[in-house]
């Protein structure tokens, strides 16, 4: 029996927030356990539902999305964000990842996605709209690694890079024919050598130096 994941949704339009919740419990895998209209009263209702997921626009009254992402992150709450955008920009898509969200969907496809995206981010994985693949792709400059990343071999490098490139670990050992224990191993040895520790200190990392990968 699959198991029903709790969700919020935090949007200041209520036909959007309405469009939404339609759309999830058309799906009937999800229970939308509350609303909100703004970044303070969203915050809260995280805090007293603790919802799988929570589903934010960035441009919100009081908080923006991303302000509630980091405060959900500092708290160590294992709510999921996902944060909804009408703006392809790659410095709010970079602080937005850099702030513990696990999903990034343009707004106008939010009602055709968001299933989907629910469903992986319950995975720990991540997801991105298609249409916004364009923020993961950037020419790369010259020059070589930065002088954090110096140390790492070129295997590291490689897997680096595909971290980047938003990868799973399963995705990431299909790629280099190994086992997904082998990349568990890399990664978590990865982080010892570069002194990282928290969620998602590597794929931040990973993000940042994302051009010189």
């Amino acid at each position: 029996m699959t198991v029903r994941k709790s969700v919020v949704i935090a949007d200041d339009h209520p036909l959007f927030r309405s469009g939404v919740r339609q759309a999830l419990e058309r799906a009937g895998m999800f229970d939308v356990v509350g609303e909100a209209s703004d970044g303070d009263e969203t915050l809260k209702l995280i805090v007293d539902m603790k919802p799988d997921v929570a589903v934010l626009d960035i441009q919100m009254p009081v908080m923006t999305g991303i302000e509630v992402a980091k405060r959900i992150e500092h708290m160590n709450l294992d709510t999921r964000i996902l944060l909804l955008t009408m703006l392809d920009d790659k410095r709010i898509f970079l602080e937005a990842m850099e702030s513990g969200v696990m999903g990034y969907i343009l707004k106008d496809s939010a009602v055709s996605e968001i299933q989907r995206a629910i469903e992986l981010v319950c995975e720990d994985k991540h997801y991105i709209s298609p249409s916004l693949a364009g923020l993961l792709v950037e020419k790369r400059r010259g020059g070589g690694l930065p002088a954090e990343l110096s140390n790492l071999t070129p295997t590291e490098v490689r897997i680096m890079r595909l971290i980047s490139d938003l990868r799973s670990n399963q995705e990431i050992a299909d790629e280099l024919f190994v086992s997904k224990r082998t990349i568990e191993n890399h990664r978590a040895n990865m982080s010892k050598k570069l002194g990282l520790t928290g969620t998602n200190s590597l794929l931040k990392l990973a993000l940042k130096n994302k051009s010189n990968l």
